[in-house]
């Protein structure tokens, strides 16, 4: 190389651009010449590039989440560890008294802001009805994000009866017309003016549904649970977002405000310890594990960064090994030039040339591959990203990358083809050696390798969400539907409502609870019974329903009964799930006495788990008692006879009948339950994807060189015909090498993705083995895709007439 850079700088400048252009013509010549070659070169190339630079924009959005707020390094979510029972858990709930605490008593706060997030109602004006998702946020919240207004003011929040309205949910409303000044109905009772129209929210921030931005005071002042709460330390039901002035840093305000709970009045049995989680993490690093930020989406950031580092790669060896493949070809072109004045130097660019040039086509094929693969790679990660055809910096990062790609794989080849000797070379003793295929061997084994170690995480991946979508959940999905009670219609005509239901015939049954089943809302620690530890303050979850949850829900009770119409007593007896049994240690839990509040409850069943939550953890101890307060959400059993479609055609009318101003909206469980494995779902499809287009590039990388090499032993394959050998005998000899390789790298992959699946599969409480056969099966897969990839040139070369192949130079 130096010997390069020497004949370089010491020739005139227009020599430079003569030598430049004449190498580039060469180049083009040599690819025009070899089609076949080029072309596997080049669709190598452009599919790896087209994967990397997907890869590269799904990392650009997940690292440039929440980074559209002008001071999003100073902003902060609190956040709580608690330690109920072993383990210490983190929240993201809060009590309201803090926010007050934080803004009075610790100046390192710019701002601070209490929210009620993904708040569903339903916003009226005229005969428009809309349920929209939106949050309930002190004044503080817009300015810390610097919400960018188009119409109004962002301030204007101060008011009670004020609103402001994402651009998309204005247009909805009011079409072109202005929407300031104009009065929204929420739930059907609340009035409010509309004194702000803002930007909606980037896709990739936290805040991307919000729909709307209402007044805290508005919702403290509908909400009388809420205004009961102003006070309460254990009333943990709240977010608080908050600013850091300029100076202090999220590590030491954090341990300022640990232990503010500990200092004020009545402290829970449990000792919370406050910490702000800065929002340029709310993202990446969402996971916390006993006490600590354990990472998250980050995890995969890392990941695909490698996978696609290693496409690339992939893509760069087949182009490595298709150029020293046909060494022996171009020996005499390198002794020609060398005899006639070349210095190695001059046959270094000259094959870096024809790299730059093939990465160049290939860079060109690969911005139509992107640009083609965008709206299924999309629909895959959950995204909308484009490719950002007018920003500088992806041209810059574009020409850079492809300028990188075409060093890597040319500098090999040019390096090797450039070190033969022209005397051997022109007297014909030439010969590559049998160590000169070594560096492909390697680099096959390496392609080999990958893809093997892809598909297995892909195949551990699926099989572990299928594993979790496996486990019994301990309700039945099958024809439920939920509706939010977010009027007091609906509330106030909840008998009324089941009565005319049941008529219809359309529903089984009718019921009423707390939450929706696909989550939790209610945590307590202040539940005793007897032969419970005192020092014990374990997180039990709670229900309040109506009287036929069970019957609607379909839960299995497995001792004792259901709640019941015919037992007046019902209204102070509990049901609790075998989590809780197995917590309290009850041998006969039915007859058992728990005291919750203050108050005595007599157990009289116990039902199975039911999983709420995330799938892939233990079920909380979990109660449910009979209770008119606070139901938010009905529970609707379809009846299976008339069909899906038929039976809420009947059910539509009815809530229409008790609820004229809202529109009819309802969720399916089975689609709640769903959106749980959401994550993981979508990670093991873009593995998937990945992982397709490596084994493609390897796959095509190994046709080239079969390719090749069938053609290197024409002659050889000629004589051993005339001598006898039957086609299966030529198959064999040209295809037993490329298995050898494959299964070398399938040792090799093997352990390495076993050792890495098992640690993955350690981040769920609930999880499955990476068993034997997933790599059995993988390893008859790779071995397969490689014989029928291999075996097209084995038997064209096997087939071909051996006067043919004796007369071939």
């Amino acid at each position: 190389m130096i010997e390069f850079w020497h004949s370089f700088r010491t020739q005139p400048t227009i020599q430079h651009t003569v030598m430049i252009r004449s190498h580039f013509r060469t180049a083009w010549r040599s690819l025009t010449k070899n089609k076949a070659h080029s072309t596997i070169n080049i669709l190598g190339l452009a599919v790896g590039m087209a994967v990397t630079m997907l890869i590269g924009f799904w990392i650009y959005d997940e690292v440039s989440f929440d980074k559209s707020f002008p001071r999003h390094g100073r902003i902060g979510q609190v956040w709580q560890y608690v330690k109920f029972d072993s383990e210490k858990a983190a929240y993201n709930v809060m009590p309201q008294p803090l926010s007050d605490v934080l803004r009075t008593k610790y100046p390192q706060f710019k701002y601070v802001s209490l929210a009620a997030q993904d708040q569903n109602v339903v916003l009226t004006i005229g005969d428009k009805k809309l349920s929209e998702n939106g949050d309930y946020v002190q004044p503080d919240f817009t300015e810390m994000l610097s919400l960018p207004m188009l119409a109004g003011t962002r301030n204007s929040i101060i008011d009670r009866h004020s609103i402001l309205l994402s651009q998309s949910l204005a247009k909805a409303l009011f079409g072109p017309d202005d929407p300031l000044g104009k009065t929204l109905a929420i739930n059907n009772k609340l009035s409010v003016t509309i004194t702000g129209v803002y930007q909606d929210f980037p896709d990739n921030s936290t805040f991307k549904a919000v729909r709307f931005l209402a007044p805290w005071d508005l919702y403290v002042s509908d909400q009388e649970w809420v205004s009961n709460s102003k006070t309460s330390w254990d009333n943990n039901s709240w977010q608080i977002f908050v600013e850091l002035k300029p100076g202090p840093d999220f590590e030491k305000v954090s341990a300022l405000i640990k232990d503010i709970r500990v200092n004020m009045p009545d402290p829970p049995p449990y000792k919370p310890e406050f910490f702000v989680h800065p929002m340029d993490r709310w993202h990446l690093y969402s996971d916390f594990k006993n006490g600590a930020n354990t990472g998250g989406l980050i995890e995969f950031v890392w990941l695909f960064g490698i996978i696609g580092v290693f496409v690339l790669l992939l893509a760069c060896i087949n182009f490595m090994n298709l150029s020293t493949a046909r060494s022996e070809r171009r020996a005499k072109e390198v002794g020609i030039r060398k005899t006639v004045g070349s210095v190695r130097g001059q046959l270094i660019l000259q094959f870096l040339s024809e790299s730059l040039l093939v990465v160049a086509a290939a860079f060109t094929l690969s911005l139509f591959l992107v640009q083609l693969s965008f709206p299924m790679f999309n629909d895959i990660s959950g995204k909308k990203m484009t490719i950002l055809w007018t920003n500088p910096w992806f041209w810059v990062f574009g020409f850079s990358f492809s300028l990188i790609t075409g060093l890597v794989a040319g500098s090999y080849p040019a390096i090797y083809l450039s070190s033969f000797k022209p005397i051997k070379v022109l007297k014909g003793t030439f010969k590559a050696g049998r160590l000169a295929s070594l560096p492909r061997k390697v680099l096959v084994v390496l392609q080999f390798t990958v893809s093997v170690t892809l598909i297995i995480g892909t195949i551990v991946v699926f099989r572990q969400i299928q594993y979790a979508k496996d486990r019994p959940i301990g309700y039945s999905r099958s024809g439920l539907i939920e509706v939010n009670m977010n009027t007091p219609e609906l509330y106030n005509h909840l008998e009324a409502i089941r009565t005319d239901l049941l008529r219809t015939g359309a529903v089984e049954a009718f019921a009423a609870s707390s939450c929706s089943l696909s989550g939790q809302n209610g945590g307590t620690t202040n539940s005793t019974w007897e032969g419970k530890d005192p020092n014990a303050h374990p997180l039990l979850m709670h229900n309040a329903v109506s009287v036929d949850f069970g019957k609607a829900v379909g839960w299995q009770v497995v001792n004792g009964r259901d709640f019941s119409r015919e037992f007046l007593t019902d209204s102070a007896a509990m049901i609790i799930n075998e989590a809780y049994t197995k917590l309290a240690g009850f041998k006969n839990p039915v007859g058992q006495t728990i005291t919750w509040g203050g108050t005595p409850f007599k157990v009289i069943g116990v039902v199975k788990d039911m999983i709420r939550e995330t799938p892939f953890i233990p079920v909380k101890p979990t109660f449910f008692v009979m209770s008119r307060d606070n139901l938010t959400t009905i529970h609707l059993k379809l009846s299976g006879q008339l069909g899906t479609g038929k039976a809420l055609d009947k059910v539509g009318p009815v809530f229409k009948k008790y609820n004229p101003a809202s529109p009819f909206s309802f969720t399916f469980v089975n689609e709640q339950y769903a959106q749980k494995f959401g994550n993981e779902e979508r990670i093991g499809k873009l593995a998937t994807f990945f992982a397709v287009f490596a084994i493609f590039i390897s796959c095509l990388g190994l046709f080239g060189l079969a390719s090749f090499v069938a053609e290197q032993r024409t002659k050889e394959i000629g004589v051993r015909k005339v001598l006898g050998a039957s086609v299966l005998h030529v198959w064999q000899l040209l295809s037993r090498e490329f298995i050898l390789l494959v299964v070398i790298s399938l040792f090799i992959a093997m352990p390495v993705s076993y050792y890495f699946m098992q640690r993955w599969l350690q981040n769920y409480d609930y999880h499955t083995d990476a068993s034997w056969w997933i790599f059995a099966a993988t390893g008859a897969g790779a071995v397969s895709i490689t014989i029928l990839t291999v075996s097209f040139q084995a038997i064209k070369a096997a087939l071909m007439n051996p006067v043919r192949s004796l007369r071939t130079e």
